[in-house]
């Protein structure tokens, strides 16, 4: 099966994993919709998942490369891309390289909520969207 179909399908279940625990953490949180508890559960849960995956790969050899396209890019990547943000910084810092850790985690933050604001300005344009 080609690498990108294996990430699509797994894409595709992560994203259907992803609307029904958020809902139900969002469901659960004593907050209720004043904070968004269902987006908080599924970064860390998928973030602890990819930890997880990422230890047995590497210490026990236990997903070959084609696991690892389904599982990582496509399952959690589905599930949440801050799960790849935890663990890509988290193997720079094993790695030793602190400042490129530091700098992917205050550039992802600032690029992220820039373009998102960026965004929200550009769609607030009058006569962008008529």
């Amino acid at each position: 099966m080609p690498g990108w179909l294996l990430v699509g399908l797994g894409g595709f279940l992560g994203s259907v994993l992803r609307y029904g625990a958020s809902g139900v953490a969002q469901r659960l949180a004593p907050f209720g919709a004043a904070f968004p508890a269902g987006t908080l559960a599924v970064n860390a849960l998928g973030s602890l998942l990819i930890g997880l995956l990422g230890a047995l790969a590497e210490s026990r050899g236990l997903f070959g490369p084609t696991a690892r396209l389904a599982l990582f890019i496509g399952l959690l990547g589905g599930f949440t891309t801050f799960s790849s943000f935890s663990f890509e910084t988290l193997q720079l810092a094993r790695a030793g390289q602190w400042l490129l850790a530091s700098l992917n985690v205050g550039a992802q933050l600032l690029l992220g909520l820039g373009a998102v604001w960026l965004g929200w300005l550009l769609g607030r344009l009058p006569g962008l969207a008529t």
